[in-house]
């Protein structure tokens, strides 16, 4: 069976898309954005593009989130783990939870300046 389309983006609704954008950019070493003020978008090779969209009266979900509230994160696969928990949170991110299983399968979820969960992994699974 075909495909129904092919990934085109991923999109994160958030209050202030030029702070997160550049939050983001900065993380994963992107060029800058294109777009209009509320709706910035970085060229990101895995996924094709990853957009920010202002949405007025935007929340978080929760962490953790015990009946879905969570959505969806992103898993990032990194070589250091140290170095990377190192800067995204000098980027801005904020820990969520402890460090998990800390040794080859280490992982840690944060938070970006909006709120949106994402986790370091130093194992893809």
């Amino acid at each position: 069976m075909a495909a129904v389309g092919t990934l085109t983006q991923l999109v994160f609704e958030c209050a202030d898309p030029a702070s997160l954008v550049e939050f983001w950019r900065d993380i994963l070493d992107l060029d800058p954005p294109t777009g209009d003020p509320d709706w910035l978008t970085l060229a990101w090779e895995p996924v094709g593009r990853l957009s920010f969209h202002e949405v007025a009266g935007y929340e978080p979900p929760p962490w953790p989130g015990r009946t879905g509230e969570q959505h969806a994160h992103l898993d990032l696969l990194v070589d250091d783990f140290e170095a990377a928990c190192a800067r995204v949170e000098e980027a801005g991110a904020r820990p969520l939870d402890d460090v998990i299983n800390p040794g080859p399968k280490a992982w840690r979820v944060y938070a970006d300046p909006e709120g949106h969960p994402f986790c370091l992994v130093s194992v893809p699974e």
